[in-house]
């Protein structure tokens, strides 16, 4: 069965996605409801599998790593996409992967500190076993990074 939301629901969603630390009692504060409703409907939403969990957004500029690479990886055959992923997934650089269709087999964005670090990163992805290349693209500038900002177009 498919979950409906409502415009409570949509309301809610948009204070968590907002900001995923703000207490229930402020949300219903906020929206005149009781702490109750906001907890019994985030609850479930979590059951509902809409809510999966929250999340912390990191500045990772701040933390040194100001390099954003962007590498497309071409494999040698497309069944061992999984194995391959798998792989690439043990490098904590590696921050997002899709497998796609088109020109790559898997499309990654890897942070690093420095020019330096990318190569060794993407040499790591390079010497992974059916990986016949990888094309690296360097982005310039992160303008729009907001996974969340589609439930404001979401209509109920």
């Amino acid at each position: 069965m498919k979950f409906q939301l409502d415009e409570i629901d949509k309301q809610i969603l948009d204070y968590l996605v907002n900001n995923t630390r703000m207490p229930f009692t402020e949300i219903a504060k906020q929206m005149d409801v009781s702490a109750g409703t906001i907890h019994v409907r985030v609850k479930k939403m979590e059951d509902a599998g809409i809510i999966l969990g929250s999340s912390l957004t990191l500045d990772y500029s701040k933390l040194d790593f100001n390099f954003t690479a962007y590498v497309g990886v071409f494999l040698t055959k497309s069944n061992r996409t999984q194995e391959v992923l798998e792989e690439i997934s043990k490098i904590p650089n590696v921050i997002e992967m899709s497998v796609l269709s088109g020109k790559y087999n898997i499309f990654c964005k890897i942070r690093a500190k420095n020019t330096e670090d990318a190569k060794r990163v993407i040499y790591m992805i390079d010497d992974i076993e059916d990986v016949m290349r990888t094309e690296s693209m360097i982005s310039m500038e992160e303008y729009l990074c907001d996974r969340n900002k589609l439930i404001q177009a979401i209509e109920l």
